[in-house]
């Protein structure tokens, strides 16, 4: 029962996120679903972009305009990733702040893939929210949210400097180090090393992939936020599973 309770939640965080999502990089304030084409607004029963598939043939009434494929994915994704998290964690403190820090990272992957953006206005605040979720939370603590932040902050940085001094400015953007500080925070320290070195394998192994079938060549770019906020969900999810496997 708890599973469909958060599912639930998950579908509602899923319509906020794409609306978040269109707003938040063309620098405009949020506000209610509307059509990006036209800007009309949708009524209470188009809010979901499952329901407008549904009901009204996925076209917006006005331009025609069809929903987006990413609109119904987050749809789908993320009350499935909801509905596993009580399966997951017990600790009432601890599943509320895993919804909000996976709802977080969805947001920040749909942002980077659409855009190669990771925004400021995500990370810094989530960054905050982490740290007071800290002291709540059983699989962190403020000391360690502190220490989670600044490694993460000081590792990619120095990859940030180093990818600038060795390719030129674009090889890795700041974006990719204030996520990772946030992530430092969410996670604490040591999952936070976890979640790194599961961000750089994920990259690297999807990006051997994408070369392989010829959808990229060697001298193409990859945003490599995506990975890295995948890696942050995996870690909140099975973060102390990973700590006891690697311990044993």
């Amino acid at each position: 029962m708890l599973s469909v309770l958060f599912a639930t939640i998950g579908f509602l965080a899923a319509i906020i996120i794409n609306v978040l999502a269109d707003d938040l990089p063309a620098r405009e304030r949020p506000a209610r679903p509307r059509c990006v084409h036209c800007g009309r607004a949708y009524r209470l029963a188009e809010w979901s972009a499952l329901a407008r598939r549904l009901v009204g043939g996925g076209r917006c009434a006005q331009c025609d305009l069809a929903t987006r494929p990413r609109a119904l994915l987050v749809e789908i994704v993320t009350p499935l990733m909801f509905a596993a998290l009580p399966l997951l964690i017990g600790r009432p403190a601890d599943l509320i702040f895993a919804a909000l820090y996976v709802a977080i990272l969805i947001l920040i992957i749909v942002i980077d893939i659409e855009h190669r953006l990771i925004l400021h206005v995500v990370t810094l605040p989530s960054t905050l929210l982490a740290l007071v979720g800290s002291f709540f939370i059983s699989s962190n603590a403020p000391l360690y949210a502190v220490a989670g932040a600044a490694f993460g902050f000081a590792a990619f940085f120095f990859l940030y400097w180093l990818g600038r001094r060795l390719f030129g400015p674009g090889a890795l953007g700041f974006g990719d180090v204030t996520l990772s500080m946030t992530m430092g925070a969410m996670l604490g320290f040591p999952y936070i090393v976890f979640a790194l070195v599961i961000g750089v394998l994920l990259g690297g192994l999807i990006s051997l992939a994408l070369i392989v079938t010829g959808r990229l060549t060697l001298r193409s770019s990859v945003a490599y936020g995506p990975f890295l906020a995948m890696a942050g969900i995996i870690t909140v999810l099975w973060g102390e599973q990973i700590l006891k496997w690697y311990i044993s």
